[in-house]
């Protein structure tokens, strides 16, 4: 049974991640431990900022929480089916495992299907947990890891030094980003075992905890049946919010105006404990926007986005190779950070269109269909039924 506020939630995901990946594409210095050189105005540090605060750590949870949400809905579907669950499992975190190997030897080295891939199997062999078991073992996680980076923050701070710079890393993506197709390529496969270690670090805990708390939610049905959650949904945006806003602007005022530093690292600490606070108040402001006759709207607009979401996915980043790399126009480090910001919603735009119109004539995205053959292990329809 598809949702379409989880369709939605889905698509408005997708903006975020665009916001995001984007600078890893346009700015070879991001992620790194020294700031870009070239991008030292008041404005580029305010687009810093802002970018930190409001997208960054945040969106990457929401896509984890909406995974594990419908990973309870496809055990819905194979209970429907009369199909046994288990195997269609493994054969859909398969098939997601070579379409994210793909993704990032050949588009973008720090990307997250692989790593979901795998984790999914964690949430699998989980999959008669309780919904308050799962929602203690994401809590579990979640403050395991933000003590474990506070406690790191804390003590580099105490030592008074700060992170090497990482200015070959830099130069080394700018070359290759500014180059030809092969040095694009190359980049990406040479750095995609490396990045993939340092996100099941960064990421890998949370991104699990937030699979568990989608499961959680997905089982007690929350999205279908919003109105008997109201006052938990309430109070998560009254209290998550305010918690998780001001973390975040912690985190944001390290990264804008002290990247590298010992403090960025404590404030990711912090991040990572509130970040997921702030992602569940962006989850409470959607259902109550899609609950209103403008909102309606909105949602209706998105889901198919949403429906869509693996290959507008993968199609953010072909876009993004196309514009800033040897694939393409090669214009990384050459767009101001508010030019950069200025082209999300143009590509975000374009894809709600192609999305749209690929569907009235077809039930499945491209790599949605792939997938679900994998899945079902047989040729689903490829058309739309008229």
């Amino acid at each position: 049974m598809r949702l379409l506020n989880v369709d939605a939630l889905r698509g408005f995901a997708l903006f975020g991640i665009l916001i995001v990946n984007i600078w890893a594409f346009a700015d070879p210095y991001y992620a790194g431990t020294t700031s870009n050189p070239t991008y030292d105005s008041g404005l580029d540090h305010a687009v810093r900022f802002t970018m930190s605060l409001l997208f960054e750590t945040k969106f990457y949870l929401l896509f984890s929480f909406l995974f594990g949400y419908s990973f309870t809905l496809q055990m819905g579907a194979a209970e429907r089916a009369g199909a046994s669950f288990r195997p269609r499992m493994l054969r859909r975190q398969a098939g997601l495992l070579v379409l994210g190997l793909l993704h990032g030897a050949l588009l973008y080295y720090a990307e997250i299907l692989a790593l979901y891939s795998l984790l999914g199997l964690i949430l699998l062999a989980c999959r008669s947990t309780t919904p308050a078991r799962a929602v203690k073992v994401a809590a579990f996680l979640l403050l395991t890891i933000s003590v474990g980076w506070l406690m790191l923050g804390a003590a580099v701070l105490a030592d008074g030094t700060s992170n090497a710079p990482e200015d070959s890393e830099a130069a080394d993506k700018l070359a290759a980003f500014g180059g030809d197709a092969a040095a694009t390529a190359g980049f990406h496969s040479g750095h995609l075992a490396e990045t993939f270690l340092i996100l099941v670090l960064v990421q890998g805990a949370n991104a699990l905890a937030m699979f568990f708390l989608g499961y959680a939610a997905g089982r007690r049905e929350l999205f279908a049946r919003p109105d008997q959650y109201r006052t938990l949904l309430r109070r998560t945006l009254l209290i998550g919010g305010p918690i998780g806003l001001a973390g975040a602007v912690f985190y944001a005022t390290s990264a804008a105006y002290a990247q590298g530093s010992a403090l960025e690292t404590l404030a990711f600490g912090v991040g990572q404990l509130t970040a997921p606070l702030l992602t569940a108040s962006y989850v409470v402001l959607g259902l109550a926007l899609f609950r209103t006759r403008r909102g309606g709207a909105v949602e209706r607009a998105l889901a198919p986005l949403g429906k869509t979401a693996l290959t507008n996915y993968l199609l953010q980043s072909a876009t993004l190779g196309v514009l800033f790399t040897g694939y393409g126009f090669g214009l990384v480090n050459r767009l101001s950070p508010l030019t950069v910001v200025a082209v999300v919603p143009l590509i975000y735009v374009a894809q709600l269109l192609l999305s749209h119109w690929w569907l009235r004539t077809h039930r499945y995205g491209p790599a949605e269909w792939a997938l679900r053959a994998v899945t079902v292990w047989r040729m689903p329809t490829w058309t739309a039924k008229r």
